[in-house]
């Protein structure tokens, strides 16, 4: 009853217990007076558990947004669109989103990239977007992006040397990487 009132959805049963408005299985026993809260009572019920909602509520960010709430979101850069937002890179240490998966199928067929946040000037909630420092023929030469294949760092090294940008990890591009 809390989940469906939490979504404002009705009870899937029609009554006021899981068993609806007919009989209820321990209904046969002898002296069995019945069952469940009339109307009102049913109402108040309700309303006092939208209020505490409420209460829970009251203090929550409202610019705190999920995660998933970018994915599908058209991605631009400096010089137009690129493709949308397929999915991310979550480090398993840190909880840090490492990389932003673009599919470019909107503009390029097929090809998958990585952009990671640093490079993101912007995220539009209103019109669904995300800008970033890029430009189209970057990310057009960018390494596709394999699902299958391991990410280590000298993936991740080639990728901050195509973009010529300096990586996460380190304060010179080339510290702690053996060659």
């Amino acid at each position: 009853m809390e989940y469906l009132g939490f979504y404002g959805y009705p009870n899937y049963w029609g009554g006021l217990g899981i068993w609806g408005e007919g009989l209820h299985p321990y209904g046969l026993v002898p002296g069995y007076a019945g069952f469940g809260s009339d109307d009102v009572e049913r109402k108040r019920e309700e309303a006092a558990y939208a209020k505490a909602e409420r209460a829970r509520h009251r203090n929550d960010d409202p610019h705190l947004r999920s995660c998933n709430a970018i994915i599908g979101y058209q991605l631009h850069a400096t010089d137009g669109d690129l493709g949308h937002v397929a999915g991310m890179l979550v480090d398993d240490e840190t909880w840090a989103i490492r990389y932003l998966i673009v599919s470019t199928s909107n503009w390029w067929l097929g090809h998958k990239v990585l952009i990671a946040p640093q490079w993101i000037t912007g995220v539009r909630w209103s019109d669904q977007s995300v800008t970033v420092d890029l430009n189209r023929d970057r990310v057009k030469a960018a390494p596709t992006y394999d699902s299958t294949a391991l990410l280590n760092r000298q993936r991740e090294l080639g990728l901050y040397q195509h973009y010529g940008r300096t990586g996460y990890w380190t304060s010179g591009i080339m510290d702690d990487i053996e060659i």
